[in-house]
Order: C-alpha cells, then sequence, then structure tokens
C-alpha cells in the first residue's frame, strides 16, 4: 500500500526543479523577461523548495511512527 508521499514527495521535488529551471532560463534570457520573472521564479523556488523540506520531515516523521 502506498502513502501519500510517496506522491508528494516526488511532485514537491519537481516542482523544485522546474522552478529552478524556468528561473535560470529567464535569468539567462536577459531583456525585458528575465527582468521581471528571473527574481520572482527564484524567490518562488525558495518557497517551494521550503515546502519540500517540509514534506520529507513529515515523510520521515510519519514513517518514523510505523504509519
Amino acid at each position: 500500500m502506498t502513502d501519500i508521499f510517496s506522491y508528494l514527495i516526488p511532485l514537491s521535488l519537481a516542482a523544485v526543479v522546474i522552478t529552478l529551471g524556468a528561473g535560470i532560463f529567464a535569468l539567462f534570457r536577459g531583456g525585458e523577461f528575465g527582468r521581471s520573472y528571473s527574481n520572482k521564479l527564484m524567490r518562488l523556488r525558495v518557497v517551494l523548495q521550503f515546502g519540500a523540506i517540509l514534506v520529507l520531515m513529515a515523510a520521515v516523521a510519519f514513517r518514523g511512527h510505523g504509519h
């Protein structure tokens, strides 16, 4: 039986990787697109990384208690 974390962990990690890739793309593309989106995407990446860490910590906590 799979638990919710087997879906949440890959989903949260994929969201971080996609946002990182989009942020790097915006940074190197430059111009108006780069100015308006690179900083916003990197801030979003930090928030998503925080969420991914919370998901990982919750998975360790719940799996450690035998759930």
